[in-house]
């Protein structure tokens, strides 16, 4: 992948023209739709969900899905985070200013949680907060091997975690199976060791057990210690070719997972990050449906049918 390239004073400038055009941007507390004084979600767009498409058909879509801010992903899953390397800072946020998006966070498990110090500076340098990245440790662990191995994690990850610190952004590491967050105990451990804020929890549904009591149990007990959030079921699967129709279960309102509890606990701990409306598609690196604007229409379905459930809670 290429490398980024430093930002030049013209750079800054630009970002500092981006920031003033955000500012006017309708500024809601966290949480709070406006006119309303429930929880709401704060919703941020996978770049994943579109494949290899250009980065800006993304972006001016962005709004049409309810969300606020993009999360730029690398190649397999998508192509954008490279695309933003190939154009440069400067074209990238003239691109954010001229729809009006924040960069949210970028995913990155193709570097890891220990080769992650240049793409703190790239977020920040955006003003993002987040960078998504997968754990780091031996699979199949139960038990007091679990939390030992967890501990090592812990250990690890306090270097990055300064870093991180001195960014102001947070490192979230997803729960993902095969991989040493994939239990549910695994993730209560994880959360337990927590002690920064800039260390938190990417909670990921599809890889859990699809039991809606104990997914808002798992959120309840991670608390404050939530980072991300993704709307997004198991379904039947992402792993193999199927009908799109079948592919889509893993969307919200889509399949049988019931969020209405997980929304209910998302709201009882007051969670202020972002959340993402998610599904993978098979196989990677292509949109969820047939282009661009199909896919942010199946992401509204989404997001409409979320809202329907708040209206519940």
């Amino acid at each position: 992948m290429k490398v980024p390239r430093p930002l030049t004073r013209r750079d800054a400038v630009r970002l500092m023209t981006v920031a003033a055009v955000s500012s006017c941007l309708p500024v809601l507390p966290i949480g709070i739709a406006a006119g309303n004084s429930r929880w709401n979600p704060r919703y941020a767009l996978a770049s994943s969900l579109f494949g290899e498409e250009p980065l800006e058909a993304i972006l001016a879509v962005v709004k049409t899905t309810g969300a606020e801010a993009i999360d730029l992903w690398p190649r397999k899953h998508g192509s954008q985070r490279e695309q933003v390397d190939e154009m440069g800072a400067e074209t990238f946020a003239g691109l954010l200013g001229k729809y009006g998006v924040r960069l949210g966070l970028t995913t990155r498990f193709d570097l890891g949680p220990f080769r992650l110090t240049d793409e703190m500076k790239f977020v920040s340098d955006f003003g993002g907060k987040l960078i998504v990245t997968g754990p780091q440790g031996p699979k199949g662990q139960t038990g007091d091997n679990l939390k030992k191995a967890i501990g090592t994690f812990h250990e690890q990850l306090k270097p990055h975690i300064e870093q991180a610190e001195k960014h102001g952004v947070v490192i979230a590491i997803e729960n993902h199976s095969g991989m040493l967050l994939d239990s549910p105990d695994a993730i209560r451990y994880f959360a337990d060791g927590i002690r920064s804020p800039s260390l938190g929890i990417a909670f990921a549904p599809y890889h859990l057990p699809q039991e809606p009591a104990l997914l808002a149990d798992l959120i309840r007990h991670c608390g404050a210690k939530l980072a991300l959030f993704y709307v997004w079921q198991h379904g039947k699967g992402c792993m193999a070719a199927q009908p799109k129709e079948d592919e889509l279960q893993q969307l919200p309102g889509r399949g049988p997972l019931d969020f209405r509890p997980l929304l209910t606990a998302l709201s009882e701990v007051k969670f202020d990050g972002y959340t993402e409306i998610f599904m993978h598609p098979f196989p990677r690196g292509i949109p969820i449906v047939e282009n661009v604007q199909q896919s942010a229409v199946e992401i509204r379905k989404a997001k409409d049918h979320l809202d329907k459930c708040l209206v519940d809670l």
